[in-house]
């Protein structure tokens, strides 16, 4: 499969057809969306808000979330704020989320059944990795959408000035927003 899109993507690059998504690393709305990696937002989330390339940041990861204050999305959110001109962030979780009621221990039977040692497994938790945690879903998809904001609402690296933040759950088949209370 990789080399079908390496060999659309050498057409792709011939034929210039990239001429049409031109734009800059700043993005024009001033708004970074954080959002889940799910297959059906690929297209759906940018038709939804009418988005063209270069409107908006947008940061993917499996549910959606910022899990950590000092990880990868967070990280992400804040060269997005203080490099790249983002003003506003939306949090956008959707129905149906495949982390949702995801199992820690169920994906570590997986790991093992696909080759990963019980000593790999036994080295993070001893590199206090808490597995269990790191590789568990949510129950609630609002309640992770709201944890998320007040990350990034609270976090001490956020500028003084002030960020909007506001969270959303995504119908995942129609494409309409809901709007959270959050704080």
């Amino acid at each position: 499969m990789i080399d079908e899109l390496l060999n659309f993507n050498k057409t792709f690059v011939e034929t210039k057809a990239y001429e049409r998504f031109l734009t800059t690393k700043y993005p024009d709305k001033k708004i970074a969306i954080v959002t889940c990696m799910d297959t059906r937002l690929v297209e759906l989330l940018p038709a939804a808000l009418g988005l063209k390339n270069g409107d908006v940041k947008i940061i993917k990861n499996a549910g959606g979330t910022i899990t950590h204050p000092f990880g990868s999305a967070m990280r992400s959110l804040l060269v997005a704020i203080y490099e790249l001109g983002v003003e506003e962030v939306m949090i956008i979780g959707h129905t149906d989320c495949g982390v949702q009621h995801m199992n820690s221990e169920q994906m570590l039977q997986h790991m093992r059944e696909r080759g990963v040692s019980q000593d790999h497994i036994e080295m993070m938790e001893y590199c206090d990795v808490n597995l269990r945690s790191w590789l568990s879903g949510f129950n609630d998809t609002e309640e992770a959408v709201r944890q998320s904001a007040h990350i990034v609402r609270h976090h001490p690296l956020i500028p003084a000035d002030g960020i909007t933040v506001r969270g959303f759950i995504m119908n995942s088949v129609t494409g309409e927003l809901m709007e959270l209370d959050v704080d």
